[in-house]
């Protein structure tokens, strides 16, 4: 399609997946990574002049600055922003620290809105682009021991659905996606028996794959979405938990 996509959390998981969503169609794409650049990395081999990795760590707020000039140095203007980086923490309310939550709330709320503030001046003069956020079922329900994962992801929706009202006139779409239980590295901790409990609350009776997830988020970026704003898409197979 020829459009410039950038994905943060792009280096395993629903990023990666939604990376080769994108670059299959033939856009371009900064594929952001914190830690695991291998992916990234064997994505750029397949993709020459296609594919872009770009490391930085979104939990340090002054990662942002960097990261927004660096797009505006390799690509003339941003068409998509996929906001999707994040990590999981399972714990107790009681247990949970300062460091712990300043660490997960950096992740989940402050770099996305940071990196929207940076790049949607230029949607805004264009006249088009598109902002994806990455929430979570847990944002629209909550999650006993995640209690600061459920609160951000929380946060994200309303910032998807005010952002999207603000400017929406100006030809700019802002969007969410809730995945339920997807079957990526944030369910590592989870035994054989606890997957199988969780498909069994699915109306679809599985867990949801990373590819479930990159298929929404490409849907929701393309032009057969075009009336489509200020909506939070839940991809959870009908979670009935």
């Amino acid at each position: 399609m020829d459009r410039t996509i950038v994905i943060t959390g792009a280096s395993r998981g629903i990023g990666l997946a939604t990376a080769e969503a994108f670059l299959a169609a033939g856009d371009r794409v900064l594929a952001l990574y914190c830690r695991h650049p291998e992916a990234v990395e064997e994505l750029e081999a397949r993709y020459p002049g296609q594919a872009f990795g770009y490391g930085c760590d979104l939990s340090q707020r002054e990662s942002i600055a960097p990261l927004a000039a660096h797009c505006r140095r390799l690509f003339p203007h941003v068409d998509v922003l996929v906001n999707n980086a994040g990590i999981a923490r399972q714990q107790l309310f009681v247990d949970m620290t300062a460091r712990d939550w300043d660490e997960l709330w950096q992740l989940h709320v402050t770099a996305p809105i940071m990196l929207t503030q940076a790049l949607l001046p230029d949607m805004l003069r264009r006249g088009q682009g598109h902002i994806i956020n990455v929430s979570s079922i847990w944002g629209r329900v909550g999650a006993s021991c995640e209690v600061a994962y459920s609160a951000a992801k929380a946060a994200v929706i309303g910032f998807t659905q005010a952002l999207a009202k603000e400017v929406g006139l100006m030809g700019v779409r802002v969007n969410a996606i809730a995945p339920g239980v997807i079957h990526t590295d944030m369910c590592a901790h989870l035994t054989d028996d606890d997957r199988q409990a969780l498909a069994e609350q699915t109306a679809l009776g599985r867990l949801g794959t990373a590819q479930d997830v990159a298929g929404a988020i490409f849907l929701l970026a393309s032009p057969q979405a075009a009336y489509i704003t200020g909506t939070v898409l839940p991809v959870d197979g009908c979670f009935m938990g």
